[in-house]
C-alpha cells in the first residue's frame, strides 16, 4: 500500500445526511447496508437494526460478535421499550473460587470473566415482539459477508492489529483465535480480504432455528464441551435457560427534553445523573471553561455514584430511581466549585463496542447497541463456530462487601448503553457513543452539544471530546481549543492529550424533525457510515 489509511493531514469534513423513507447510522459502511437493503424489502426499523447488528459480528469482530450481550430502545407506535439482553455469570463461577485461583481481581482474558452471550437472544426478542421479515432473511447478509469475504477498513484493522498483540504469547486457550483470526500468523492488514466461513456456519444455524441452536441446540453443545474440556465455567444448561429482559427506560428531564436510557445493569444511568445536575445550569457557549469545568465535575461526581451502587438492578443498595431525585441532584450540583476535585472512584479505560441507529419512513426508531467488552473480549473462540466470547465478566468485583461482587447467576455492572431522546411525548430520536467507561461521558456530551448548543447530528458528534479517566485527570482531545486547556490546568484538573482519538468513543444519532425528515451524522472517529433511503 502506498499511504498510511490512518494519516490524514487536512481537516476533512462530513456532511449531514438527510433522507425520507429510511436511515442506518453505525461503525461500518457495510453493516450500514444491510440494514438499509431490509428497509428496501419491506422491513421496518426493527428488522433493519438486527440485520446491520448481526453484519457487525461479521465486519467489526474487534468489537463485538456472536458471543457479545446487547441493549436496545425501541421506539413504535409513539412508545418507548427497553430490552436487557445482558447475560449473567456461569452458576459454577464464585468470587470465591476466582479467589481460590490465586487471583486478587477479575481477570480479563481467559475463561474467568465469560458470561453468557446476549445478543442472539436480543435479536430473536426484538423480531418476535416487532419484526416483519422472515428472522432467516435478516441473517443472510452476514452469512455472505462471512461466507465470500470483505476488505478490512482503517480503523478496524488498526484495532485487529492491537488486539493481536493482546493475545500474543497467551497460552494455548488463545490458539483458536488466532487460527480464526490470525489466519497468516498475523492480523489482515487495511484493504486485506478475510472471511470466517465457521462464522458464517453458525449463523446459518442461528437463523434456521430462530436462534434456537445457539441456546439449546448444536451451538450451544460446542460452547459447553468447548469450556468443560479447557477449564471453563459457561455450560449448556447456562445458555438454555437465557431470556432476555423487556424494561422500562428510565429518562431525566434536561433543559426542556428527556433524555432516556435503560435502567440497571446498564451504567445509563450514570449519564442521567450528571445531565440532572447540570440540568440546573444555562451555559453561555460550548468553548468556555466554565462548560467544560462543570461537565467534567457533574460527571466524575455521577460515575463515583454509580460505581458504588450499580450492578444487577434486584441488589442494587437504593433503587435507581433514588439517584435521579431533584433534592439528591440538587445536594451533587452544591458541591461543584471553581476548582477541580478528586473522587474517589478509579475508571478503567477498556472497551470494545458497536452502536447503530435505525429509523424507517413509519415512524418506528431503534437504539441499539452490543459488546464483547474488551475488543475482541476474552480471548476464547469456540472451536468449529468462530464464536469469540465477550470478557462482560471482567466487570466484577471480588469483595464480598461490593454490590457487583461476582455471584453465579448475576449479571455485572454493565458499560454498554443506548441512548434515546423525546420533547413533549414525541420522539427525536436514537443516539449513542460506544467505548467502555466513556459512554455516559459521550452521552451528556452528544447530548449537550445538540440541545445547548443546536449541533446538528453530524457537528455533535464532530466536535472535540473530553475524557475523565481518574482523580483529577481528564484526556482533552488535540482539537479543543488551547485556552481551555490551559484554563482547564489553572483549575486544578490534569490535563492530558492522547496521541490518538481512540479512546473518546465512536457515536451515531438519528433525529426526526417536525416533517418526518431523518437527520443523521456518523463517528468521524471510526469507519462509519450512514446509509440512506
Amino acid at each position: 500500500m502506498l499511504f498510511d489509511p490512518l494519516h490524514y493531514p487536512y481537516p476533512s469534513r462530513r456532511m449531514l445526511s438527510v433522507a425520507r423513507r429510511g436511515m442506518v447510522a453505525t461503525s461500518q459502511a457495510l453493516a450500514a447496508q444491510a440494514g438499509l437493503e431490509m428497509l428496501k424489502r419491506g422491513g421496518n426499523a426493527v428488522d433493519a437494526a438486527i440485520a446491520t447488528a448481526a453484519a457487525l459480528t461479521v465486519v467489526e469482530p474487534t468489537s463485538n460478535g456472536l458471543g457479545s450481550d446487547a441493549f436496545a430502545i425501541v421506539a413504535v407506535g409513539g412508545q418507548l421499550y427497553g430490552l436487557n439482553a445482558s447475560g449473567p455469570a456461569p452458576r459454577r463461577l464464585s468470587a470465591e473460587l476466582v479467589r481460590a485461583k490465586g487471583h486478587a481481581e477479575m481477570p480479563r482474558f481467559g475463561w474467568f470473566p465469560v458470561t453468557v452471550p446476549g445478543a442472539v437472544a436480543g435479536w430473536v426478542a426484538l423480531w418476535k415482539r416487532f419484526g416483519r421479515l422472515p428472522f432467516a432473511e435478516l441473517l443472510q447478509p452476514a452469512i455472505t459477508y462471512a461466507a465470500e469475504d470483505y476488505p478490512l477498513t482503517p480503523v478496524l484493522a488498526a484495532n485487529w492489529q492491537a488486539a493481536c498483540r493482546v493475545y500474543a504469547g497467551k497460552g494455548e486457550e488463545f490458539a483458536e483465535w488466532f487460527r480464526v483470526f490470525a489466519p497468516n500468523g498475523r492480523a489482515p492488514q487495511c484493504g486485506e480480504m478475510w472471511c470466517s466461513p465457521d462464522h458464517a456456519r453458525t449463523l446459518e444455524l442461528i437463523a434456521e432455528t430462530e436462534g434456537e441452536a445457539f441456546y439449546r441446540g448444536e451451538v450451544a453443545e460446542r460452547i459447553g464441551h468447548c469450556a468443560r474440556e479447557s477449564g471453563g465455567y459457561l455450560r449448556y444448561d447456562d445458555l438454555s435457560v437465557f431470556e432476555p429482559e423487556w424494561v422500562r427506560p428510565i429518562s431525566v428531564r434536561y433543559h426542556g427534553y428527556d433524555v432516556w436510557e435503560l435502567p440497571p445493569n446498564g451504567q445509563g444511568l450514570v449519564a442521567l445523573v450528571a445531565l440532572g445536575i447540570l440540568d440546573g445550569w444555562e451555559f453561555a457557549g460550548r468553548e468556555d471553561v466554565e462548560t467544560y469545568h462543570r461537565q467534567i465535575e457533574a460527571l466524575k461526581l455521577a460515575m463515583t455514584a454509580g460505581k458504588a451502587v450499580i450492578t444487577e438492578r434486584s441488589q442494587m443498595p437504593v433503587e435507581p430511581e433514588a439517584l435521579l431525585d431533584a433534592s439528591y441532584l440538587a445536594a451533587l450540583r452544591k458541591r461543584i466549585t471553581g476548582s477541580a476535585q478528586e473522587p474517589e472512584a478509579v475508571i478503567p479505560k477498556d472497551h470494545g463496542t458497536v452502536y447503530l441507529a435505525v429509523a424507517d419512513g413509519e415512524g418506528n426508531m431503534v437504539s441499539f447497541i452490543q459488546s464483547n467488552y474488551m475488543g475482541f473480549g476474552s480471548g476464547i473462540v469456540v472451536p468449529g463456530t468462530g464464536v469469540a466470547l465477550q470478557n462482560r465478566g471482567a466487570g466484577f468485583s471480588l469483595d464480598d462487601g461490593h454490590p457487583n461482587c461476582l455471584r453465579p447467576g448475576k449479571r455485572t455492572y454493565h458499560t454498554i448503553i443506548p441512548g434515546f431522546l423525546t420533547k413533549d411525548g414525541q420522539p427525536i430520536g436514537p443516539f449513542g457513543v460506544m467505548g467502555g467507561f466513556m459512554q455516559p461521558q459521550g452521552h451528556l456530551q452528544v447530548v449537550m452539544n445538540a440541545v445547548d448548543f443546536h449541533l446538528n447530528p453530524q457537528a455533535a458528534l464532530d466536535a472535540p471530546r473530553w475524557q475523565w479517566i481518574e482523580g483529577n485527570t481528564v484526556e482533552l482531545e488535540e482539537t479543543v481549543p488551547s485556552h481551555i486547556k490551559a484554563a482547564l490546568a489553572r483549575r486544578g484538573h490534569k490535563v492530558v492529550i492522547p496521541v490518538t482519538s481512540g479512546g473518546f468513543g465512536r457515536g451515531q444519532i438519528i433525529w426526526r424533525d417536525e416533517n418526518g425528515v431523518l437527520l443523521g451524522g456518523t463517528e468521524p472517529r471510526a469507519d462509519g457510515a450512514v446509509a440512506v433511503w
